[in-house]
């Protein structure tokens, strides 16, 4: 059942259209005019919104204006026993989800109510899913350390600096990626994130670069790569240690350059893209090695980040421990369960090589196989 609000001066619109929608187990509110309308819409949140033009001291277009100035997302249809083109596109333009013409028909008027109510689903789940990965890429602590990272990350995402992060597996190295690629002038452009220790080393250049049909045996059709795929947003190179030296080199070009050249292609396409790489190896190390370019490093590295171990962050075991528990109970819908203090110093006593993601895994593991209440003797035990 949906919440539909009608707003119409005209009594007998008001009453036929709820008559039709109550028919279909909606369930309607009424106001004579736009001013009352949107009182009764401040007040209640509703899954569609019927909208005359024409009305006394506050008119539809008003209405839908003063509506979308509060941010107000539900779908909004304006109806009008007066209606033109350049009326229907002005209310289009103002942010109305569509207009339906007087004498209301009523296959239109049931098609449009059901378009729209898969749009108010559709902006409802995906607030939800944004939720959900907030909560996933969240930076919980309050450690010196990770409020030095922190402190990096408020200064750095508002530019288009190149980054490199740097720090054990299971640090969260893709988590300051992803808050660097949020707060940033990009936020609302394409992230793109490449495992380069993932992908093969043949087959690294055509991910990053693409390729033209033809370009080799498997190439049936042309491809477009990560880098033309991030255009204008953000790509985050993870693991960069483990790209091929000749992959390495095609990077360099794009960054000094900003243009790219696909496999089996001799035309150069221009991509605006801002990097961040991350690496658990010391490419200092590898560059004597020989298994990095140093001037692609120098590239890389204009603002280091360096994400501290969990071993190094004790002091942030607990709150880590809540953070992981109410997100895990969430995602597997149960009740949120209770660590008990001593079975938390338990956990922050221990050594984690694994870092946060090997905690992730221990707090998952305990809720599992634990009690309501998790307690020392489950540390012990599961732990």
């Amino acid at each position: 059942m949906a919440k539909i609000l009608i707003i119409d001066d005209e009594r007998s619109i008001r009453n036929t259209l709820k008559d039709i929608l109550e028919f279909e187990q909606h369930q309607v509110s009424l106001a004579e005019n736009g001013k009352i309308g949107l009182e009764t819409a401040q007040n209640a949140v509703f899954d569609v919104i019927f909208s005359d033009i024409k009305m006394p001291e506050m008119d539809g277009i008003e209405f839908l204006s003063a509506l979308k100035e509060q941010e107000v997302e539900t779908p909004v249809i304006m109806i009008s026993g007066h209606g033109n083109i350049e009326t229907a596109v002005e209310c289009i333009k103002k942010g109305a989800f569509d207009f339906i013409e007087k004498p209301i028909d009523l296959n239109r008027l049931l098609i449009t109510v059901r378009n729209a109510l898969d749009k108010s689903t559709l902006v409802a789940e995906t607030k939800t899913l944004k939720k959900k990965i907030a909560k996933r890429h969240q930076m919980v602590g309050e450690s010196a350390a990770i409020q030095k990272v922190r402190l990096m990350i408020d200064r750095v995402a508002p530019t288009d600096a190149r980054v490199l992060i740097t720090g054990s597996n299971g640090t969260g190295k893709e988590v300051v990626a992803r808050l660097l690629f949020e707060n940033s002038p990009r936020a609302t452009a394409p992230f793109v994130e490449v495992n380069c220790a993932a992908i093969p080393s043949e087959l690294i250049e055509s991910e990053l670069f693409g390729h033209e049909k033809g370009s080799f045996t498997s190439a049936i059709k042309q491809r477009i790569g990560k880098f033309e795929q991030a255009d204008t947003g953000t790509i985050f190179l993870d693991e960069i240690g483990d790209m091929s030296l000749s992959a390495q080199t095609k990077v360099l070009r794009v960054l000094q350059e900003s243009e790219l050249t696909r496999v089996g292609s001799d035309k150069s396409v221009k991509v605006n893209v801002r990097v961040i790489a991350a690496t658990n190896k010391d490419l200092k190390k590898e560059i004597e090695l020989g298994n990095f370019r140093e001037d692609l490093f120098h590239r890389l590295n204009v603002i280091p980040i360096h994400v501290p171990a969990l071993d190094e962050r004790r002091e942030d075991i607990p709150l880590l421990v809540t953070h992981f528990c109410d997100l895990i109970c969430s995602e597997q819908g149960t009740q949120t369960k209770i660590f008990e203090e001593d079975a938390v110093e338990m956990l922050q006593v221990r050594s984690w090589t694994g870092n946060i993601r090997e905690l992730r895994n221990v707090v998952e593991r305990l809720i599992i196989l634990g009690g309501q209440t998790i307690t020392k003797e489950d540390v012990e035990m599961f732990a």
